[in-house]
Parts: C-alpha cells; sequence; structure tokens
C-alpha cells in the first residue's frame, strides 16, 4: 500500500474493518503517552480561537454575524476518511479483505470560547451545537456513496483529543460499522417494540439510575453500564434519524448533554469523556430510536476486557446515579 493511501482492512475473526491511514500519524499528539497535558505545544495560537482561522482550513459552515461566529465547521486536517471513491471490497487474499475508504471527515469547533466545556454553554449554544450537527448530517446524505454520519465529541487527552479547545468530529462513512450494525440487531432482536422507549418506560419507573429528565429527554445511568459513571442520553421522540427531528427536541438533547456533564464534573473534576451520537443510517427505515452515549475515561481496558470483550464495571449504575443527582443539588 502506499503511503497516505486511505484503507479498510476486514479483520476475518470479527468482521469489523479497521480504517489503514498513514498520514493520522502526522497529527500533535498522535502516540498514547503518560502526559496529562492534551497539546504537545501549548506556546503556539490555538487554531480554533478567533483570529486563528487562518490556521485551519475554509470553514465549511460559521454560525453567526459576519463579524463574530458562534461556531464554525471545518475540513479536518488529518482527516481518516476522504475522497469520492465508492464503496469497493477486493479479496487479495485467502485472508486479506480490503475496501476503499472515501468520505467526510469535519471538525465541529463548538464554541469561540477556548476554556468553555460543552458543560458551561448557556442554552442558545447547546441548541446550536445540536443544529449544526442536524445540518451536517443533512449535508451529508446528499453526498453520493454515503450511508453514515458518526458524530463524536473526545474530551480530555485520555478520550483522544489532540487540542483542549472544545470541539467534535463529524465523519460521513460509505460503509455502515459494526457497532452500528450490531445495534440495529439488538432493535430488530428486542420484541417488545423498540428498545429504547422500553427503556424510558422502565427507568422512569424504577427512578433509581436516572440522571436528569425533562418532557423531551431522559438521561440514565443505564442498566447495562459498562464504565463508571456511563450515561444514556434519550430523546422522548421516537425517530431513527436525527435529522429528521423536531428543532426543539434536537435542542432539548443538547441542554440535557450540558446537565450530563455538569454533574459529571461535579462529581469528578476533569474528567476526560467521549460522547458518541448513534443516528440510523441514512436510508434505514426500520426500528431505530437515536441516542448519545456518554462514556467517561475513569479506567482501562486490560487484558480480560480485549479477550472476551466484555467490560468490567466497578461502579454499580444505581450508585453512580445517586451521586450524580446529589452533586447537582450540592452544586446548586
Amino acid at each position: 500500500m502506499p503511503p497516505g493511501v486511505n484503507q479498510l482492512r476486514l479483520d476475518p475473526l470479527t468482521g469489523r474493518w479497521v480504517v489503514v491511514r498513514p498520514s493520522r500519524a502526522e497529527r500533535p499528539g498522535a502516540f498514547a503517552r503518560p502526559n496529562p497535558v492534551v497539546q504537545a505545544d501549548t506556546t503556539r495560537p490555538c487554531p480554533f480561537c478567533p483570529g486563528n482561522e487562518d490556521g485551519t482550513l475554509p470553514a465549511l459552515e460559521s454560525y453567526g454575524t459576519s463579524h463574530t461566529w458562534k461556531l464554525r465547521v471545518i475540513p479536518n486536517l488529518y482527516p481518516a476518511f476522504e475522497g469520492s471513491d465508492p464503496f469497493v471490497v477486493r479479496h487479495v487474499g485467502p485472508v486479506f479483505t480490503e475496501a476503499t475508504a472515501g468520505g467526510i471527515h469535519e471538525v465541529l469547533i463548538l464554541s469561540p470560547f477556548h476554556d468553555l466545556d460543552w458543560s458551561m454553554l448557556d442554552d442558545d449554544q447547546c441548541a446550536l451545537i445540536m443544529a449544526a450537527i442536524r445540518d451536517r448530517i443533512e449535508e451529508h446524505t446528499q453526498v453520493p456513496g454515503l450511508r453514515y454520519t458518526q458524530v463524536i465529541v473526545n474530551a480530555g487527552r485520555e478520550a483522544g483529543a489532540s487540542l483542549d479547545h472544545p470541539h467534535g468530529q463529524l465523519l460521513g462513512l460509505s460503509f455502515v460499522p459494526r457497532e452500528l450494525v450490531d445495534e440495529q440487531a439488538g432493535f430488530a432482536r428486542f420484541a417488545g417494540g423498540c428498545v429504547l422507549c422500553t427503556t424510558i418506560n422502565a427507568e422512569e419507573h424504577a427512578a433509581h439510575r436516572v440522571v436528569y429528565a425533562d418532557d423531551k429527554v431522559l438521561v440514565v445511568c443505564p442498566y447495562w453500564s459498562g464504565v463508571p459513571y456511563e450515561m444514556l442520553v434519550l430523546p422522548r421522540y421516537h425517530g431513527p434519524h436525527l435529522h429528521h427531528t423536531p428543532p426543539q427536541d434536537i435542542a432539548a438533547v443538547g441542554r440535557a448533554i450540558r446537565q450530563a456533564l455538569a454533574r459529571l464534573h461535579e462529581v469528578i473534576d476533569h474528567v476526560s469523556y467521549n460522547l458518541v451520537f448513534h443516528t440510523a443510517p441514512y436510508r434505514a427505515n426500520d426500528t431505530f430510536h437515536w441516542h448519545v452515549h456518554l462514556v467517561p475515561k475513569l479506567t482501562s481496558s486490560a487484558g480480560f476486557e480485549m479477550g472476551t470483550g466484555m467490560l468490567i464495571n466497578i461502579v454499580a449504575p444505581e450508585l453512580a446515579a445517586d451521586d450524580l443527582r446529589a452533586a447537582l443539588r450540592t452544586h446548586s
């Protein structure tokens, strides 16, 4: 494979694709080191701060006035996926299967303020983030060959962030990743209707794993939490596609994420975390309920987890939810 070529390779043992993208090694802090600092060189200007726009590629979208932006979407300088090549699988040996990895990789700069985590943003900014995510997914659906958009936020070095400035990533993919395929299978297996609508009803009835609730969203430490203080953000509106959801429901999810993160930071200050948005593939119309996973990075996976695929959670979700509810009362 020539250097810099973007390629998928199939693991025949698990059926999962691996992205091979040598140029991603050029990113600052690409390799994990025992260093709590996110940015390797903090003396350089932050490319995501206002006034440093020349340090990034031209914006794909900019929200705000002509003089003051509130949120920007820019191409990723080190894309994991790029190009318009269609998804084509090739068998190049008895256990060697590869595919093209065309797609889109964008950065969502959550706000112009360098030190404001999502947990600190006001209602309008939370709604704007969610509106921008919706707009970009809608844009991705119009690109020939793309099938799914993965939205993520990595906050903190342990969560994979390479810059301190709060930001997310949007990846338009030419294939549906295995994690989504597995979740789709879970919805299909569930005999009682929608598994997440049922979860909302069951968790509200049980009450002791609920972290936050309003008329649009429920946040819980799910019964099956795999890591300490894991949360699931569940819109009450049942729909497979984030970008087809009513604007007021999308905005409410942004506010609920802020609530969940504020409580998490009150319990464990400066904790790294991942936000993972799961919405249905563009043309999937089967039973699915879009949602957001909030996964704090408090423990590490070791040999048992790698060997079995099983997680060991050292904080029961009931106790985690108690802590998170009490944290907000203390903060208030």
